[in-house]
């Protein structure tokens, strides 16, 4: 197996480590898939049992100048590896200036991701600092467990505000309750929702539009536009997910299944999508919040009560 590739422009290297510091904030340890044409990051975990699950695609030409891949046979062509993003996001942080930075898997005491970045200097002489960063190499018979999460046909998707407003909301709201009504219709309004014994407060959104979709997921036509569908979820992991999208998507999107609610978070300027999946426990129902060039995709455990 072999793997190197190279990063040379600094917008490109800027933007990968916000990727990394948001998968950072949402695992500590993840699998690093890569292939020809994609490198992911994924988190398998039992949702049943309060896990994780997480899906980061990245399609590799809209990062790196130069990728190489040898996978472990012609016939399965990529890599998987167990790395702490976190490490991955520290080294990038003394490279946030480099002309360049190379990425390869090497073998030292152990299997390494190494890190080098060529960083400048008023002398002829280089600088180059390195990091080692180790990794877990996972064998083919496990490569089932990391794929990517199925989405099922939904009740209502609608686009999101501005993250930085709805998280303004949350952490406001954080103080009056531990869990959030999270209602929303076909008519473009969503409501985030407090009540307690003691206090009553909604936070309404109008006029925020209704995304199509293609025929793989087909809203239901007879369902009324006024309906709402909501679902009731821990505010620490709504919390979780606001907090970590450092990727600064303008449009985003959230997306009532009829198991999960998805939230789609797409950056339109930049050709970048995320996806981060949350479950909430609505009426036996869990909303998901997705986003997916990259593709960021969390899925947390049902741990709220139904309605």
């Amino acid at each position: 197996m072999k793997f190197r590739a190279k990063i040379n422009d600094v917008g490109c290297l800027n933007h990968f480590t916000r990727v990394l510091n948001t998968i950072t904030k949402l695992t500590k340890t993840c699998v690093l898939r890569l292939t020809v044409d994609n490198v992911y990051f994924v988190l398998s975990g039992k949702v049943a049992n309060g896990g994780v699950s997480m899906w980061c695609e990245l399609l590799q030409v809209n990062f790196f100048d130069e990728y190489q891949l040898e996978g472990v046979s012609s016939e399965a062509n990529e890599i998987c590896l167990e790395v702490a993003p976190e490490n991955l996001s520290r080294a990038l942080k003394t490279a946030q200036n480099a002309k360049s930075v190379k990425i390869k898997l090497t073998k030292k005491h152990c299997p390494c991701l190494t890190l080098a970045a060529e960083l400048p200097s008023l002398s002829s002489i280089g600088r180059i600092v390195t990091h080692d960063i180790p990794v877990d190499i996972i064998p083919r018979r496990l490569w089932h467990d990391f794929k990517e999460p199925t989405m099922p046909d939904f009740d209502v998707s609608i686009y999101l505000p501005p993250l930085k407003t709805m998280k303004s909301v949350v952490d406001r709201m954080k103080n009056l309750s531990n869990y959030l009504v999270v209602e929303a219709n076909l008519n473009g309004e969503m409501n985030l929702k407090i009540e307690t014994d003691l206090v009553s407060v909604t936070t309404h959104f109008r006029d925020l539009g209704n995304p199509p979709w293609g025929d793989n997921a087909v809203q239901s036509q007879s369902r009324d536009v006024e309906t709402m569908a909501h679902a009731r979820v821990d505010i620490r992991k709504l919390q979780q997910f606001l907090m970590g999208q450092q990727v600064n998507p303008n449009k985003s999107m959230c997306t009532r299944l009829s198991q999960h609610t998805e939230t789609r978070c797409s950056d339109l300027q930049t050709g970048v999508k995320s996806t981060t999946y949350i479950s909430m426990w609505a009426k036996q129902r869990r909303w998901l919040l997705t986003s997916g060039e990259h593709r960021v995709t969390t899925l947390h455990s049902p741990s709220t009560t139904p309605l």
